[in-house]
């Protein structure tokens, strides 16, 4: 085994002080922000309201998308149609689709101009006011009712052949058979699924700010822009940013401790079936149709109101795209140069597990808290907004760098314990040991995990919203200054050209890595 660790021992080096970084840029913000929250508690009773706000729209679109994602799973599962890769293909655009684009689609489509609406009102019927309570859930079960059906999916994908077939020899249907056979993934899945969801709604952003943003309909991160960005209250944004901290953290933290239960169905020889199909057909093809018209209708209308107004954008425009694709395509190769050694260096330390957790921190944190505790950590050294763009890298580096090392540390291990050997026998060496036994087999995920860093930094409107000069605009926050000047036609022409953007860089590289692979 000695010999195994040799070979790369610079790398795993280099990884570890590389995951000390990691950590330490991490953790700094929120020391940061405790200094500062310490000099004084500054929350008024606006604050108490958006954290009440925060929790009930995030209980209420996380308890909704996992109602409506259970049938859908369900539904997926049981029933074999055509178009059926391009469905389930379908629930995963959301995750990669820029926030602002999204909501853009979910205006044009169910506010009180879109096509739903005009349907409606032909029968007499009027669709509830877009904007607040109704708007931010809204928006919230389009990004993470694909995530839970997909989560949930590829668990019920996953019961082993023999398990059903047993099923089926002893006459279990109906309820018998989703009692031993369907509720145990439920119990197992449904639980982490519901507080990974209630995570991301505490920290979205962009939908509050657009959605929300009254009195009533305010949430935590859109009140840290507020203290920061007009009043410029720091004690108070650093409150707000604790009290984000810490709820995210402990919800992390539940959510690592549920990620390791079981579902008590054990394994078989990793062959599938298709779970059995008697009865339901129409209610599974009616959860079927209603869920994909519900996520294809906003990317529609997207396209339809974005493709006149494309040919005519402000010049504006294309600096702040050509600026956010620089900083995407930095942020990703930054990502990816941090990933590498540190999932090098996972593979040998002891207690990886405790440090591939400490990875996760980026992930529970909000972006919001990190680019306060930055500027509060800056400020006394240095204009904290000439360091607005790299600050901006950073983050989305730190914030793709959790789901790089789940894409690349399977592969890493799978290639250690397959070719280590033969490696090692052939006497490669340090870069011609990982040119020729280790990076073929790490091409393919790579290439995906770059297509989702770049797709979620080219749409990020986070830390850049917080401190960024006028002429330091990028394409999602380009966007967010003609909507608040009633541009419309070209915020939509915006909004095609950032869809186009994010999802071409998402194939650009993942359609390269599975080519090189």
């Amino acid at each position: 085994m000695a010999n195994r660790t040799q070979p790369l021992s610079a790398l795993v080096w280099v990884g570890t002080g590389a995951l000390a970084l990691v950590l330490t840029v991490t953790l700094a913000p929120l020391v940061a922000i405790a200094v500062t929250a310490d000099d004084g508690f500054k929350l008024r009773a606006a604050n108490w309201a958006a954290i009440r706000f925060t929790l009930l729209q995030a209980v209420l679109s996380a308890s909704l998308s996992l109602a409506i994602a259970i049938p859908l799973a369900r539904a997926v599962a049981r029933r074999r149609f055509i178009g059926r890769g391009i469905f389930i293909s379908l629930m995963g655009a959301p995750f990669i689709l820029p926030v602002i684009v999204a909501v853009i689609g979910l205006i044009a489509s169910y506010g009180h101009n879109g096509w739903l609406a005009r349907a409606l009102q032909v029968i007499g019927l009027d669709l509830p006011e877009i904007y607040g309570l109704h708007g931010v859930v809204l928006a919230h079960v389009f990004f993470n009712l694909p995530l839970a059906a997909r989560l949930i999916l590829q668990e019920w994908q996953a019961i082993p052949q023999e398990r059903i077939r047993l099923a089926q020899s002893l006459g279990l249907k109906g309820g018998a058979f989703f009692r031993h056979i369907e509720w145990p993934i439920l119990r197992s899945t449904a639980p982490g699924a519901l507080v990974v969801i209630f995570l991301l709604c505490c920290s979205s952003f962009a939908v509050a700010l657009i959605l929300g943003g009254g009195p009533r309909a305010t949430t935590i991160e859109l009140a840290i822009y507020q203290a920061f960005r007009f009043d410029f209250d720091l004690g108070r944004a650093a409150s707000l940013a604790a009290v984000q901290a810490l709820l995210c953290l402990g919800l992390g933290a539940f959510v690592l401790r549920l990620s390791a239960r079981g579902t008590g169905l054990g394994t078989g020889l990793d062959r599938t079936l298709a779970l059995p199909t008697e009865g339901r057909a129409f209610v599974d093809t009616l959860v079927i149709v209603a869920a994909g018209v519900f996520l294809a209708l906003p990317l529609a209308r997207i396209v339809i109101l974005g493709l006149p107004n494309l040919t005519e954008l402000p010049t504006a425009v294309w600096i702040a795209a050509l600026r956010s694709l620089i900083m995407a395509l930095s942020a990703t190769a930054l990502s990816i140069a941090m990933a590498l050694p540190i999932a090098f260096a996972l593979l040998r330390l002891r207690r990886a597990a405790m440090f591939e957790a400490l990875c996760l921190l980026a992930l529970v944190i909000s972006p919001l808290a990190l680019g306060t505790g930055w500027f509060l950590i800056l400020r006394p050294l240095t204009n904290p907004i000439t360091w607005a763009l790299p600050v901006t890298i950073c983050v989305n580096a730190l914030m793709a760098l959790p789901f790089v090392l789940r894409a690349v540390l399977p592969a890493l291990r799978e290639a250690e314990a397959s070719q280590a050997r033969l490696a090692t026998a052939l006497g490669l060496v340090g870069w011609h040991r990982f040119r020729h036994a280790i990076l073929p087999r790490l091409v393919r995920p790579l290439g995906f995990a770059a297509g989702l860093c770049a797709a979620l930094s080219m749409g990020d409107l986070g830390v850049i919203a917080l401190f960024a000069a006028p002429d330091q605009a990028t394409l999602p926050l380009e966007m967010l200054r003609l909507m608040g000047a009633y541009r419309m036609a070209d915020a939509q022409g915006a909004a095609l050209l950032l869809l186009i953007l994010s999802l071409g860089l998402f194939w650009i590289f993942d359609r390269g890595g599975r080519y090189h692979a």
